[in-house]
């Protein structure tokens, strides 16, 4: 696929689309999105809901929705860590609930044995209520994004996009990574796109456009410098850099560690520099929208440049 082609598509990606679902999954008609809440006269809870909200997106797109169950817990609350980190592992007492993995997939035509992975989380926080807006809601809209824009896209490889969630234990995104080794699947990118365009206040008031790409190993390295290349070649005005994690962690981290190392994740600031982290406070007013779409668009490039190899 050319420059100018790749040009073109990552140009339909909509910040105010992103604004949309934002304000759909975490602020109204959703305040959050937990299997330990559910709104007065509802049937469901507001994660089941969210599931049902991006499922009807999907469809709207052409794409067939799987739906798999895990069974997961809440997390307690304990007041007496620091705000940020006042979860606590639930107790064998605590209700275990059915969360679940929403997928897509669109065939490959060229190399259709080999899959690019999208996957975010979709789920708040689940010991406060937390909107979970920048943690998570902005990245579910950024992986919605990426389908509807590459709906209609030919690629050589197949595309499989994954809702997960991380803020129940255990994480389900475990599931999906342990499911494709089963299967034996060839997975030669993975991209978590989590909290996009998060960062400092001073940041955003100032204007600046950030990202972090996180990797574990040699293989997740090399798509952090090919996110570095996107943002140089299509003039985005990212200030981009890379991070070597320690060990595997978030969503990516459960596809290293099921053997996928080329795996990353895309946030806007490493370590986390957004006070309202895990708190009541994460609201939609404090996403940068354009900061994350221009994110979605090196995502998408990035896509595309390795399907094209």
């Amino acid at each position: 696929m050319t420059a100018d082609r790749i040009r073109e598509i990552i140009a339909r990606v909509e910040p105010d689309r992103l604004r949309e679902h934002v304000l759909y999954l975490a602020q109204d008609p959703l305040p959050r999105r937990t299997l330990n809440f559910t709104l007065p006269g509802h049937d469901c809870c507001t994660l089941y809901e969210a599931d049902d909200y991006i499922e009807a997106q999907l469809r709207s797109w052409g794409y067939e929705v799987e739906r798999e169950g895990v069974q997961v817990q809440a997390f307690r609350r304990d007041r007496g860590k620091p705000k940020s980190s006042q979860y606590s592992p639930p107790q064998p007492e605590d209700p275990w609930y059915t969360a679940y993995n929403l997928y897509v997939r669109k065939p490959g035509t060229d190399v259709p044995d080999e899959t690019i992975v999208t996957i975010s989380h979709k789920d708040s926080q689940s010991w406060c209520a937390s909107p979970g807006a920048n943690d998570n809601g902005i990245g579910t809209a950024g992986n919605l994004e990426i389908a509807r824009v590459l709906a209609e896209v030919p690629t050589r490889r197949r595309l499989w996009c994954i809702w997960c969630n991380e803020e129940h234990a255990p994480w389900t995104s475990v599931n999906a990574a342990e499911g494709a080794r089963a299967r034996g699947e060839r997975i030669p990118a993975v991209f978590n796109v989590d909290s996009l365009g998060r960062k400092a206040p001073a940041d955003t008031r100032a204007g600046r456009r950030k990202n972090v790409t996180l990797y574990t190993t040699p293989e997740g390295e090399a798509l952090a410098d090919l996110m570095a290349e996107m943002n140089e070649r299509y003039e985005l005005g990212i200030e981009q850099r890379k991070h070597q994690r320690n060990a595997p962690g978030d969503d990516d981290g459960s596809f290293v560690k099921a053997g996928y190392g080329a795996a990353i994740m895309n946030l806007g600031s490493y370590p986390y520099a957004d006070p309202c982290y895990h708190c009541e406070c994460d609201v939609p007013a404090n996403c940068d929208f354009e900061n994350a779409a221009l994110v979605v668009r090196a995502t998408i490039a990035a896509m595309l440049t390795l399907d094209g190899r």
